[in-house]
C-alpha cells in the first residue's frame, strides 16, 4: 500500500471531499488502497440498503498495539462494567472501564481481552451477522468475533462520547452520542446521516418500539425517531425526574423509561404514560431488561430488583453484589443474569436468584 500526505493526494487531483474517512489511518498521513477498499469507506449514502453477508470487510484501521492482559493483572481502578452483550455463539461480551472482554457465560471463564484504543466503553451492540459494536468515550470501534481484531473505527459522530448503541430492523446502527444521534451502515463502515437537534441533546438509552420505530431516552424527554427518515416524530416531555436513563420494551409492545425518579410504562402507539410504578418512584433507573419468563430486572443506583410488570410488584431483590449501582443486566445468558456494577462484574442463578461476584471483574479479587 503506498502513502501519501495531503498535499500529494491534492496534486494527484483527490478531492478533500472523497478523502473523508481515510483519517481512520495514521493522523497527519493518508493511504490509498485497492478500489474495493475505496467503496468500502466511500462518503456518500448507497442508493439501497446494503446486502449483508457473513463477511467481514477489509480492516480500516492499521493494526492497533498489543493490549491483551494476563487475566489476573489490573488494568487501573475503576472497575465498572458499563455494558453487557451476549452473541449469536453463546458468548457474552463486557464493556467496563478496563476494556473489553469476551467470556464463556455458562463458566465465567474470560475466552479472550480485545486490543482496543480505548478502554473506557459506554455501549455494546452486535449487528446481524455477529460483529460487535463497541462506543467508547473516544469514539466508536468494530470488531470481528472470530479474529478479535478491531476493523472499523473514528467515525464523523456528532461526538465521541458514545453512550448507547442498538441495530434497527433493517440492519442499521444507530450511535446515541452526549451531542446527539448518528446512522451507520455496519457492512460498509459508512456514515449515513446524524441528527444533531435532538430534543434533550444527549441519547441515554436507546429502543425499538412493536412498529420498528426508534425511542430515545434523552436528558429532558423520550423522543421517538422515523429509523426511514431519520427525523423526531414524537415527544413526551412531561417524564417525572426528566433525565431518561434505561428503556425496554416488553412483549406486549408497552416501552418501559427509566428515569431520575423512577419507573414508566409508556404507550408507544399515543405517545401517552400509561403509569408509574409505584414501588420504585424516587429510585434512580440505570438499567432494565426483561428475561425469558416476563419478569422485569431493573437496575438503581441502590439495588437490584425484580418486578412483575403486569401489577408493578417487586417479587424480589439481589444482595451480596460488588456493588449496589447496577449499570447493565444480561438475563438468561449461560444460565444466569449477568450483572454490571459501579465496582465489577456478578452474576445470578436464575433459579435460586443466589448472586457469585465474577473476581476477574472485581476489586475484591481474592
Amino acid at each position: 500500500m503506498r502513502r501519501f500526505n495531503l498535499s500529494s493526494l491534492i496534486s494527484l487531483g483527490i478531492a478533500a471531499s472523497s478523502i473523508g474517512l481515510l483519517s481512520l489511518l495514521i493522523p497527519g498521513r493518508f493511504a490509498i488502497a485497492s478500489p474495493g477498499f475505496s467503496k468500502a469507506i466511500a462518503q456518500s449514502a448507497p442508493q439501497k440498503p446494503p446486502t449483508y453477508v457473513p463477511v467481514a470487510p477489509p480492516p480500516l484501521a492499521p493494526p492497533l498495539p498489543t493490549q491483551r492482559q494476563p487475566q489476573d493483572e489490573r488494568i487501573g481502578e475503576d472497575y465498572r462494567v458499563s455494558a453487557l452483550q451476549p452473541d449469536y455463539q453463546g458468548h457474552l461480551w463486557v464493556g467496563s472501564w478496563q476494556g473489553l472482554a469476551k467470556i464463556n457465560p455458562n463458566t465465567g471463564k474470560i475466552l479472550s481481552r480485545i486490543a482496543i484504543p480505548n478502554r473506557t466503553i459506554g455501549a455494546l451492540a452486535q449487528d446481524k451477522v455477529g460483529r460487535i459494536w463497541v462506543g467508547t468515550y473516544e469514539g466508536l470501534l468494530r470488531v470481528d468475533p472470530r479474529t478479535n481484531e478491531v476493523t472499523a473505527q473514528n467515525f464523523l459522530l456528532p461526538s465521541n462520547r458514545v453512550l448507547s448503541l442498538l441495530i434497527d430492523q433493517r440492519g442499521y446502527l444507530w450511535v446515541g452520542t452526549d451531542q446527539g444521534l448518528a446512522l451507520i451502515s455496519p457492512d460498509q463502515g459508512l456514515l449515513m446521516t446524524t441528527l444533531k437537534n435532538l430534543p434533550g441533546v444527549s441519547a441515554n438509552a436507546l429502543s425499538l418500539d412493536a412498529d420498528g420505530q426508534l425511542w430515545v431516552g434523552t436528558l429532558e424527554s423520550l423522543v421517538q425517531v422515523d429509523t426511514s427518515s431519520a427525523l423526531v416524530t414524537n415527544q413526551i416531555s412531561e417524564i417525572p425526574g426528566g433525565v431518561v436513563q434505561a428503556l425496554t420494551l416488553d412483549s406486549r409492545g408497552s416501552l418501559w423509561v427509566g428515569t431520575l425518579d423512577g419507573l414508566l410504562e409508556v404507550n408507544p402507539k399515543a405517545a401517552q404514560i400509561k403509569r408509574s410504578v409505584t414501588q420504585l418512584q424516587g429510585r434512580n433507573i440505570l438499567s432494565a431488561r426483561f428475561d425469558k419468563v416476563g419478569s422485569m430486572w431493573v437496575g438503581t443506583n441502590n439495588g437490584l430488583f425484580r418486578l412483575n410488570p403486569y401489577n408493578g410488584a417487586i417479587v424480589g431483590q439481589v444482595g451480596s453484589l460488588p456493588s449496589s449501582q447496577i449499570l447493565a443486566v444480561s438475563p438468561d445468558t449461560g444460565n444466569k443474569l449477568w450483572v454490571g456494577t459501579s465496582d465489577g462484574l456478578a452474576w445470578v442463578s436464575m433459579s435460586s436468584y443466589q448472586s457469585q461476584p465474577h473476581f476477574t471483574f472485581s476489586r475484591s479479587n481474592p
